[in-house]
């Protein structure tokens, strides 16, 4: 789990990119995690907020999954694992018969059986589950993935045009005019932006931070297992297998590694996160821990 420094640390030539391997140097390594934070916080935020499950949690387990999964996959595969939209339909459902309880016990029945799915994988090989999923298949659902964030964009930009069009004015031009690291980090750019634009109108509402403790702890709910609810979630897993085997195939297409190795480790360690925040993830309504990459 060791990097080495690409380059001289600061730049990254027209062209190349950052191996799975490799590093910036620490300044640039943490204005490009703080965006990548950024860029992922938007979907991982609107999931539990959407199904009722407390944010709090859901930032820690997507963590906590997120070191598990770089752990278990020898720091070979890079992802962030957020909330994911596949399992919506089926935590409502449970929810409406089960309560939170119930729609936890359906996550961690989809983690197990994905580890599973992982751990036949990592020992049978690779090539029968390509052949499952092949990129036709994995390709138009990781597509699918985006295209149903469409709509949520489409309402937060009309709840505040004005700051959406700076914000996303800020992006474009910090791409086209800068060149080097501070070209690729403009979503950055652009978010700080947006928020500062955002504060000047009077958009933020800073009562919440200054009534929140300075330290809190998550809420947490443990899971209830019932029958009827393995029809609705075991079937996401194959929704989940496919945006594992489309990211790990999109990030070996862009580095020019052969990263199809590690694939059985990936689906095991997205398994195990997803079991992990399905074990007591929320207090009300909603959320799960998976691989959004």
């Amino acid at each position: 789990m060791k990097w080495t420094l690409h380059g001289n640390g600061y730049r990254v030539e027209p062209g190349r990119v950052v191996a799975p391997g490799e590093r910036l140097a620490w300044g640039p390594t943490i204005g490009v995690g703080a965006q990548h934070i950024v860029a992922m916080f938007g979907a991982t935020f609107l999931v539990p907020l959407i199904t009722g499950f407390p944010p709090s949690t859901t930032l820690l387990f997507s963590g906590i999954g997120t070191l598990l999964f770089l752990a278990l996959t020898a720091n070979r595969v890079p992802s962030y694992l957020g909330s994911s939209f596949a399992f919506l339909a089926p935590i409502a459902a449970a929810q409406n018969e089960y309560g939170p309880g119930g729609a936890l016990g359906g996550i961690v029945m989809a983690g197990l059986t994905l580890f599973a799915i992982g751990v036949a994988v990592q020992v049978l090989g690779y090539r029968w589950i390509q052949a499952l999923m092949p990129p036709i298949v994995t390709g138009a659902i990781v597509a699918l993935i985006g295209l149903n964030l469409a709509p949520a964009a489409k309402d937060n930009f009309s709840a505040a045009p004005a700051t959406g069009l700076v914000t996303l004015a800020a992006i474009l031009l910090a791409g086209v005019l800068f060149r080097g690291l501070i070209g690729r980090l403009s979503i950055l750019i652009g978010v700080v932006v947006g928020y500062v634009f955002a504060a000047f109108r009077g958009e933020v509402d800073f009562s919440a931070i200054a009534s929140a403790p300075l330290i809190g702890l998550p809420e947490f709910t443990a899971p209830s297992f019932h029958l009827s609810t393995v029809g609705l979630f075991v079937p996401v897993v194959m929704v989940l297998v496919a945006e594992n085997i489309g990211h790990v195939k999109s990030v070996a297409q862009m580095t020019g590694e052969d990263l199809d190795p590690y694939m059985g480790r990936a689906l095991m360690a997205d398994g195990l996160a997803t079991t992990l925040a399905g074990s007591g993830v929320a207090r009300a309504p909603r959320h799960t821990l998976r691989t959004l990459a």
